[in-house]
C-alpha cells in the first residue's frame, strides 16, 4: 500500500489504462489486491521479482561477473517480452484510455467523457516501452476539459510497494530518454 504523503513526479508517456468502477468498496491490502491480479499478471510479477533478487546478488560480484549480469538482463528482457505479449492477449476489463502521464504517486489520461473528483477505479496500467503492467486502485483527484477531451489527474489510493518501486524508476529511465534525446535535438 502508498501512504498519502509520498509524492513523485510524472513524466509524459503514452501508456494504457484500464478503468473498472470502484464504488463503495473497502480499500484492499496487499493480500487483497493481489488476489485482484490476473494470472498472468502474477506470473509477470513473479518473474520481476525473481529477476531483482537475483540480478541484486550478482552485483556484489567483482567486475567478471559484469558480462553475466548483462546477458542475464538480456534474457530477462526476452523473457518480460514474452510475458507482455501474452499478458496484452488476456480480455481487459473495464473502460480503455489512453495514458499521458505517469509516475510513482498517480498517473493522467484522456477519456471522452469528465470522470468525476473523488471517484475510484480498479485500474491496471500497461506500460509498453518499459514493460510494467501492474493493477491498482486509483481515486481521481482532478478533471479538465481541452480539445474536447477531458484530461483526468489520479492518484494511486491502493498499490503495492513494488509496483510504485517499478514505476519511480521507468519514470526515472523515460524522463532521462527525454533529456538526451533534446539534449540532442539541440545540438545536431
Amino acid at each position: 500500500m502508498i501512504s498519502s504523503d509520498n509524492s513523485y513526479f510524472n513524466v509524459p508517456h503514452e501508456f494504457t489504462a484500464y478503468l473498472t468502477p470502484w464504488h463503495g468498496k473497502a480499500m484492499p491490502n496487499d493480500d487483497q489486491l493481489r488476489e485482484l491480479q490476473s494470472v498472468g499478471l502474477k506470473l509477470i510479477t513473479e518473474v520481476k521479482q525473481l529477476e531483482n533478487a537475483c540480478l541484486l546478488q550478482l552485483r556484489h560480484l567483482d567486475n567478471d561477473a559484469k558480462a553475466v549480469v548483462d546477458f542475464l538482463k538480456l534474457q530477462s528482457r526476452k523473457v518480460d517480452l514474452v510475458l507482455q505479449y501474452i499478458l496484452e492477449k488476456e480480455v481487459q476489463q473495464g473502460s480503455k484510455h489512453p495514458g499521458l502521464s505517469f509516475g510513482g504517486s498517480g498517473f493522467t489520461l484522456s477519456s471522452p467523457a469528465a470522470l468525476s473528483t473523488g471517484t475510484q477505479y480498479k485500474t491496471s496500467l500497461y506500460i509498453r516501452d518499459e514493460l510494467i503492467n501492474i493493477l491498482c486502485i486509483a481515486t481521481v483527484t482532478g478533471c479538465s476539459e481541452q480539445d474536447g477531451e477531458f484530461i483526468s489527474q489520479l492518484e494511486y489510493s491502493a498499490i503495492l510497494e513494488s509496483d510504485v518501486e517499478q514505476l519511480v524508476q521507468a519514470s526515472l529511465r523515460v524522463q532521462q530518454r527525454q533529456l538526451k534525446a533534446r539534449k540532442q535535438s539541440n545540438n545536431p
